[in-house]
């Protein structure tokens, strides 16, 4: 029986030890971009770590295995179970550089696991058990708990729990551990009584952390954004957070802002009329991202305008634009306009399953920080796009700031051009972002910037247009390559625009 309890532990503790692995990652992704930076990175540091603690495992004492084993467990608990409302807090409210404290706790949590599974084979082995029957099932177990908690992880843990609850969660699991062989061998451990109130206290301190999850996040959040916040989820793609401070609502994606309500009408207006004014025969539209229906609704001022669809890939950004009231003031019911099909995917993979055909398209993605958005800024995505969109059409992206990022938004330009379409380049200033731009894009026809609109708009007129379409010479166009699939060159331009910026 003592020996499957081990056994069963090693399933429990390879689990919990991939699942702070993942929450660190995930959480420096939401926090800092670039993804394949923050996994490899923290991968690297983790896996270092756990060599360190398994070579440590050795100078443990035969006779102290069992209880160093439970030791690191509630060790581990605690760390693990904090190491989400650590972070969070720490970069949400202290000076302290977020990176050193990452990969100290990751280091620390890391070594601590590595020191589990050594311990765990040292006590079977100390029971008569086959040594290859003991590497067989302890392995076994360990790989099959790292595959359970890699499937619930982004299916289950994060969208549901979110990072902060999971930690807690998987803490709780690790004190668990502890306490179950604390009981199963509670005849050969000596100083019960101190060694069980150490267990209580711990598991208090995570359940008690696990109930006030909520509160921590707001509290976190509070910190990082400063106004009141009005909705915020956890989605199996991103973290939304909509703010509120007197008559402004802001949207938040993973921390970075997305709009305004008080200057958004000069980014949608800019992104969309300059187009649709120059296609009074359009009947179709496409709008790729903008799961907020802002861009949509400039869109459906156009009475010609027959049909639109919306490829947003997350439901939970499009339910929430759609239902919620200040958010359906805000794009005027645009959502629900019957002239709308809203496709919840990958903008990517619809493109390449659809055989629509469209007079215009507005892609409206996030910035390109990450890996998984550089490829909706890449030379075969745009490729598709072109293949949607009449000959004599238009397509619009947004390409990030021409002042703060300007090597990125001359890569989309660049990327755009190799695949055979004229470039209109333009800008606009939203107070919220500074200066921003766009790309206007012709498969084949000729644009020229409109001298007025049918519409009435609340800042685009002949002389803003005018200036949109000319670039002063700290704007001036550098000479870029081609963002492709393969080299993702735009994110690492992106970045260090932007490192720039900072400093």
């Amino acid at each position: 029986m003592t020996k499957r309890i081990l056994i069963l532990s090693v399933f429990v503790v390879a689990s919990c030890g991939l699942a702070y692995e993942l929450i660190a990652g995930a959480l420096s992704s939401y926090l800092l971009g670039d993804s394949i930076l923050q996994f490899s990175t923290i991968i690297g540091c983790y896996l270092f770590a756990m060599g360190v603690g398994a070579h440590f495992s050795k100078y443990v004492e035969d006779g102290d295995v069992l209880s160093r084993f439970i030791d690191i467990e509630l060790a581990v608990g605690l760390v693990g179970g904090l190491s989400a409302a650590v972070l969070f807090m720490t970069f949400s409210w202290t000076e302290a550089p977020f990176r050193t404290v990452l990969y100290v706790m990751v280091f620390m949590i890391g070594a601590m696991v590595g020191m589990e599974v050594p311990l765990v084979m040292r006590a079977l082995n100390d029971r008569d058990t086959g040594f290859s029957e003991l590497v067989s099932r302890v392995l076994t177990f360990d790989y099959l708990g790292a595959l359970a908690v890699s499937v619930l992880f982004p299916l289950v843990l994060a969208p549901k729990l979110g990072l902060v609850r999971s930690g807690f969660l998987f803490g709780m699991l690790n004190v668990g551990v502890a306490m179950w062989t604390l009981h199963a061998f509670r005849r050969e451990l000596d100083n019960m009584a101190a060694r069980v109130l150490r267990a209580c206290a711990v598991m208090c301190v995570l359940v008690l952390g696990f109930g006030l999850s909520d509160r921590l996040v707001q509290w976190g959040e509070h910190g990082l954004f400063g106004d009141d916040i009005v909705y915020a989820t956890n989605t199996p793609y991103q973290r939304l957070v909509i703010t509120r401070f007197h008559q402004d609502l802001r949207l938040h994606i993973n921390g970075n802002l997305q709009f305004s309500s008080r200057d958004e009408y000069r980014y949608h207006e800019a992104l969309v009329h300059p187009a649709l004014q120059s296609l009074p025969w359009a009947r179709r539209v496409l709008v790729l991202g903008g799961g907020d229906g802002l861009a949509l609704r400039e869109v459906l001022r156009y009475p010609h305008i027959e049909h639109v669809t919306l490829v947003d890939l997350d439901p939970a950004m499009t339910d929430a634009f759609a239902t919620r009231p200040e958010l359906v003031a805000l794009n005027r019911g645009a959502l629900r306009d019957p002239r709308v099909k809203v496709v919840n995917g990958d903008a990517a993979v619809w493109l390449k399953g659809s055989a629509e055909m469209f007079d215009a398209a507005f892609v409206d993605f996030p910035d390109p920080s990450s890996f998984a958005l550089g490829k909706l800024y890449s030379v075969p995505f745009y490729a598709g796009l072109k293949n949607h969109v009449a000959a004599n059409g238009l397509i619009v992206v947004q390409a990030t700031s021409p002042f703060f990022a300007p090597h990125a938004y001359w890569t989309v330009d660049a990327t755009l051009r190799e695949v055979g379409m004229r470039t209109y380049p333009y800008h606009v200033y939203v107070p919220s972002f500074g200066e921003w731009g766009f790309i206007l894009a012709s498969p084949q026809g000729a644009f020229a910037p409109p001298a007025n609109y049918r519409l009435p708009m609340r800042f685009l007129n002949a002389e803003t247009t005018r200036a949109m379409f000319s670039f002063p010479p700290d704007m001036a166009p550098l000479k870029m390559a081609p963002n492709r699939l393969n080299t993702q060159s735009l994110v690492r331009e992106f970045e260090r625009d932007w490192k720039e910026v900072v400093r």
